[in-house]
């Protein structure tokens, strides 16, 4: 094993936005008059936009044109990108500042894997905005989790190859995307209990035990 680089999911990883996407998604439910609850709502960790409005749309008993989809993933990520401008600094915790900077003191190389297409902002907004190495992101891909698309271009932007690299994820489908992209995987929360997880890990701050010896 010869990890020489990191690659991170962003939320519920590095940060935390669910609360956002879900009050965005629900207004955007209300409007159109379609169930939509917390639970439905974990469906769509990790999930591109368009494929959440799909899961979303299953309550609905109206059938929508793409183009229909396609103002509707927008009105969404108007809501959304609105609600992100509430987050700072304070959002990204201690635990999770101090392991990156020991990470990066150690020599290894970073990057961001994750389907969001407001990834970017959100880095900005919590004061890492120039920190990672490398960012591939839903601006970069065509294939969502658990397709392992997002991790195999992020891998190739920082020169390395899958088998040197890690991947610390907090969803199923991230873990999955993993392991089929040939990644090895550190797990948090529910991805701790995938079958091909590497590593389930309880805290962010477990990646300095794995990896610093």
């Amino acid at each position: 094993m010869n990890i020489r680089a990191i690659i991170f999911d962003l939320d519920g990883v590095i940060c935390f936005t669910d609360r956002y996407h879900y009050q965005a998604w629900k207004q955007l439910a209300d409007r159109l008059g379609i169930y939509f609850d917390e639970k439905i709502n974990n469906r769509l960790r990790g999930v591109s936009r368009m494929d959440s409005l799909n899961i979303i749309l299953e309550q609905s008993s109206k059938e929508y044109s793409e183009e229909e989809k396609s103002i509707f993933a927008e009105e969404k990520n108007g809501i959304y990108v609105k609600l992100l401008n509430q987050m700072s600094t304070s959002d990204l915790s201690d635990e999770v500042r101090e392991t990156l900077e020991a990470l990066r003191a150690a020599g290894y190389r970073m990057a961001i894997g994750s389907s969001s297409k407001n990834t970017k902002l959100i880095l900005s907004r919590i004061g890492l905005a120039q920190f990672f190495d490398a960012i591939s992101d839903g601006t970069n891909i065509t294939r969502s989790k658990p397709d392992p698309e997002v991790f195999l271009k992020a891998a190739e932007m920082l020169h390395e190859r899958p088998e040197n690299c890690l991947v610390v994820e907090d969803a199923k489908a991230g873990i999955q995307a993993a392991y089929d992209g040939g990644f090895y995987s550190a797990g948090l929360g529910e991805a701790a209990g995938h079958g091909h997880v590497t590593w389930p890990i309880k805290e962010f701050s477990d990646l300095k035990r794995l990896l610093i010896s």
